[in-house]
């Protein structure tokens, strides 16, 4: 099923995000998140896709998996930052032929070593969105960011860029995590007034560790709110405690996102079944 079609029905969807395994000795332990991760009934799973295309094969695999399950579309994440046009177009004839119908495009991170690969034929997200569009057959979605993209001069330019996207096909978005549901509602405010009306997927990322936090700030430089940074203050050195008030914050985000008309809410699990059990358990009398 395409996305787009589940978010036309009107309803509230929770999504929920995974990883694919470095090594093929642990996709079976993999598949084994993905049928956890099912049970749970989202409306759709996405796997990431390493820049580079060294986990195609494992992305495939688990997206397949999720449509084996049979509870919940599947979206795969397509970056092409080190690609060539032949090389995604063998990828995407590669999802065709696996069933997948949803692809997440995006641009991937850039190589520390090497600012542009000399194999990279693209630069922007966009023209991947441009060459998904024109393959033909699949529902195409975006990332964006409410804090602005790092290496974005502001979010104005940021947006102009978001704008470039959706009119070369981008049906959906997804955004970065984000701590501070303020920071959301302005963001959206923002992209109404560029014209930007597709369908926006607020990313919730349950926070059950310190360590998952400095990670964060280095990759996205996500602002954390006051109330937030006490929490991990407070509670980051007892793990058992800190799993549990990240799940409880996480949950009270979703809440106020519901109750403000937010549609579409994709958790970013870390491969914790568990952990997106509990999160979707918290809201369910919120999404019927």
């Amino acid at each position: 099923m395409k996305i787009i079609d589940i978010i036309n029905t009107g309803k509230v969807t929770v999504s929920c995000e995974l990883f694919p395994p470095k090594h093929g000795s642990e996709l079976d332990a993999a598949k084994t998140i993905v049928q956890k991760t099912a049970a749970l009934n989202p409306s759709f799973i996405s796997v990431t896709y390493k820049s580079g295309g060294e986990t195609v094969d494992y992305t495939i695999s688990l997206a397949k998996e999720v449509l084996n399950a049979g509870n919940a579309a599947s979206l795969a994440h397509l970056t092409c930052v080190a690609s060539s046009h032949e090389s995604v177009r063998r990828t995407l004839e590669e999802f065709r032929q696996a069933g997948i119908e949803n692809i997440l495009a995006l641009r991937g991170d850039i190589p520390d070593d090497n600012p542009f690969p000399t194999l990279s034929q693209y630069h922007y997200a966009s023209e991947l969105i441009d060459e998904i569009r024109d393959y033909g057959g699949f529902c195409i979605g975006g990332a964006c960011y409410p804090e602005g993209h790092p290496e974005s001069p502001t979010v104005q330019r940021d947006i102009d860029n978001l704008k470039i996207k959706v009119d070369s096909g981008c049906q959906f978005l997804t955004t970065q995590m984000f701590f501070d549901n303020n920071v959301l509602y302005k963001f959206l405010y923002k992209l109404s007034q560029k014209g930007i009306d597709v369908p926006v997927f607020a990313g919730i990322m349950p926070v059950t560790n310190r360590k998952q936090i400095r990670r964060i700030i280095e990759l996205s430089g996500t602002v954390l709110p006051s109330r937030f940074q006490n929490i991990i203050d407070k509670f980051g050195d007892r793990p058992a405690a800190m799993k549990q008030a990240g799940i409880a914050y996480a949950t009270e985000q979703i809440v106020d996102l519901i109750a403000n008309n937010v549609r579409g809410i994709h958790i970013y699990t870390m491969n914790k079944p568990d952990v997106a059990g509990q999160i979707m358990q918290n809201i369910s009398r919120l999404i019927k």
